[in-house]
């Protein structure tokens, strides 16, 4: 660790660089923090019911401690909320408040909350600053860090959105022992994603301590590290391709089933669980065209089987995803792109893949949930 509170993980991105802090009971120093890096004297906080009970008071208190004016916003808690009518909510909040553009936007919840309250921020006055403080497993290691925001659509999952860097990403990884299992288990399914993607030594700590990891009983100093060494690891791929013309891609390996399966399933399927799903469907995709070995994709396959598969995408028609998947946002003239592996730490994107090939990855999910491994 860098000091005695908290590790560093600087994001190069020139005037837009940033750090995300991450330490293990950090939340009360948040106002310490914030202030000092220009960022204003006002801030609305934007957090779910949920969220706001367990943490909105030790945040609140902090701002307030370093005399910064704090106006609270509560928006629903779930997925059907990520939606423009509750972007529209929050503008009226901030606008009656007399939030100016000194103004910064904090976000206190998971990925939803993130999402929503960053595109508000990208687009309310035509841009402000803003902070995420991401408290769900998922957020802390994917979604706060990149600066993609995004409202869903009734026709398609983060439709509407824009680049939206923050000005810092403060992650206290004590969070995490509110979460229900199922919250970790799901989030767990982006920290496996990361060492596939990009770090074969990472895939090598989970394959002995994921177990541990799921049931968050490893020593708060470990935990620390796993929550870092993921956001290191989309830092340096959101470094080099911040806008997402082509590396970037590789971050959203699974995600092109995936979200069709949330989507399809009316999100009843969280998005780790869809995620963990969309990896299964493309590892089998890749394993068909004889881009990686049976070594690979078993090692990949015993990891997520640890997560739990979700139960419940048997029963989803496989037209209704592949309709969904054609409306991605990756989909280039007609064509849905793949994100696929080589080997464990290498994927490539993909747009030869057929829908033959994609119906047996789906297929081959499918078969995975109705057995509920």
């Amino acid at each position: 660790m860098e000091n005695q509170t908290h590790i560093t993980v600087p994001v190069n991105l020139g005037d837009r660089s940033y750090d995300i802090l991450v330490g293990h009971g950090i939340l009360d120093a948040f106002g310490q923090a914030f202030v000092g890096r220009e960022l204003g004297n006002s801030v609305a906080i934007v957090t779910n019911p949920t969220v706001a009970a367990l943490y909105l008071d030790r945040v609140q208190n902090s701002l307030e401690a370093e005399g910064v004016r704090v106006t609270v916003v509560t928006m629903p808690d779930g997925e059907a909320y990520k939606t423009l009518e509750t972007a529209g909510e929050i503008y009226g909040e901030l606008i009656r408040a007399g939030l100016d553009r000194a103004a910064c936007v904090v976000t206190l919840g998971g990925g939803v909350v993130g999402d929503t309250a960053g595109f508000v921020a990208a687009t309310y006055l035509r841009g402000i600053h803003f902070v995420q403080g991401p408290t769900t497993l998922e957020a802390q290691v994917d979604a706060s860090v990149g600066g993609k925001t995004a409202v869903d659509h009734p026709l398609g999952k983060n439709m509407i959105g824009a680049f939206h860097q923050p000005r810092l990403v403060y992650i206290d990884t004590e969070t995490l022992f509110s979460l229900p299992a199922r919250e970790v288990s799901a989030g767990m399914a982006e920290v496996i994603k990361h060492g596939l993607i990009r770090d074969p030594e990472l895939v090598s700590f989970l394959e002995e301590y994921l177990e541990a990891a799921v049931r968050l009983e490893i020593e708060p100093d470990r935990l620390d590290w796993l929550i870092a060494q993921n956001c290191r690891i989309k830092a340096r791929v959101v470094e080099a391709d911040e806008t997402e013309e082509g590396l970037r891609e590789i971050l959203n390996y699974g995600h092109t089933v995936g979200h069709a399966v949330e989507a399809v399933s009316g999100f009843d399927c969280k998005h780790g669980e869809a995620v963990c799903l969309g990896m299964l469907a493309a590892g089998k995709i890749a394993l068909d065209k004889g881009m990686w070995g049976q070594a690979d994709f078993d090692r990949q396959e015993a990891l997520l089987f640890k997560l739990g598969i979700w139960r419940g995408v048997e029963d989803l028609r496989v037209n209704d995803i592949l309709e969904w998947m054609g409306r991605d946002k990756k989909v280039r003239d007609g064509v849905i792109r793949f994100v696929l592996p080589e080997r464990i730490g290498h994927l490539v994107s993909c747009d030869t893949v057929t829908r033959c090939e994609m119906g047996a990855g789906i297929q081959y999910m499918q078969t995975c949930s109705a057995k509920g491994r």
